[in-house]
């Protein structure tokens, strides 16, 4: 779970204008981040069903947000996926 100053921050990084909290490169950056977190939980504890179930939930949504951001603007795609550091 992130900490309201990390998401504030995140967000502020990638929104589009001021009250920007729903746009799919806003979503792909917190679910980027959740899964960073949620894959160091893992490490520590790998016995953790429930919390691996989750974290595949969330990679196939970071996925589908992806795609449809690379279906609306292939320029808006290939930054997120520098800034994050994803592969293509």
């Amino acid at each position: 779970m992130l900490k309201t100053e990390e998401k504030e921050k995140t967000i502020g990084e990638f929104q589009q204008h001021n009250k920007d909290t729903g746009s799919a490169e806003v979503q792909i950056a917190l679910l980027s981040e959740e899964i960073q977190n949620l894959l160091g939980h893992l490490k520590k504890n790998p016995k953790d069903q429930h919390s691996r179930r989750g974290l595949l939930k969330m990679v196939i949504k970071r996925r589908k947000l992806l795609k449809f951001l690379e279906q609306e603007s292939k320029r808006k795609y290939n930054v997120i996926i520098k800034k994050l550091g994803l592969k293509k």
